[in-house]
């Protein structure tokens, strides 16, 4: 059995969680960046499957997620895994509307597919000292750990009955509020000072105004279901 992954966007930290949890079952990793953007087909030469992970707020998201299925395409890999977001239909987050439009391309690239949908990483929290947040403290989310996400990505890269899937990813749902009296910790909101007038602080700003409103709450069960067990978190 070819066991032989590739991980794009794999030196990041859910590149690296996901190569981690690979490599832990026996898997054969190769992790690619933008070193190897123009020549991805070779490097995806004799790949099983790929992982594909965008960079955070990418200008074009769906620009890049169309250049990793073409060379999966070319490279004649087996399936392909998305690594996309909770709720990514969203109006009111754009970001979100973009991996939306790359998961569709997914679906319709002529390659076995895999869509995994997480919430934000509780790695994103550093619950040691005052937290300091950016919306409300008291919204619910579904929290991902990536050690779990790295495990179920595993899951869906190496085992069958996956294809065809869309799985969201939560360890925990929970307010920050909640994380952080749990940790003995204080909370402190204040929005982040961006560049005026940037896409990104356009992006930032619309997604905190969201969760304000409504959080992001993502269930546990799909996960649950995944690993077989308790999600670490839980």
């Amino acid at each position: 059995m070819n066991t032989r992954v590739a991980v794009v966007g794999g030196h990041g930290k859910t590149g690296r969680a996901v190569a981690t949890a690979l490599a832990a079952r026996g898997a054969d990793v190769v992790a690619t960046g933008r070193a190897e953007w123009e020549n991805l087909t070779a490097a995806l030469a004799g790949c099983a499957a790929v992982y594909v992970i965008a960079p955070n707020l990418d200008v074009d998201e769906p620009g890049y997620v169309g250049h990793v299925l073409e060379a999966a395409r070319k490279a004649e890999v087996g399936r392909v895994v998305y690594h996309s977001v909770a709720s990514p239909h969203l109006p009111a987050l754009p970001h979100h509307l973009d991996k939306a439009e790359a998961e569709d391309l997914v679906r319709r690239s002529g390659l076995p597919w895999t869509i995994l949908q997480p919430g934000p990483y509780l790695q994103n929290l550093d619950l040691t000292t005052t937290v300091r947040l950016p919306y409300d403290a008291h919204a619910t989310f579904g929290f991902a750990d990536l050690a779990d996400v790295g495990a179920a990505a595993a899951v869906v890269l190496l085992e069958g009955g996956h294809a065809g899937a869309t799985y969201e990813l939560a360890s925990r749902v929970a307010t920050v509020a909640e994380l952080a009296a749990e940790a003995g910790v204080d909370v402190v909101v204040e929005r982040p000072t961006g560049r005026p007038g940037s896409r990104e602080e356009a992006l930032l700003r619309a997604m905190f105004d969201y969760y304000d409103q409504h959080g992001l709450p993502v269930g546990t069960l799909p996960l649950r279901a995944l690993l077989a067990r308790a999600p670490l978190e839980e």
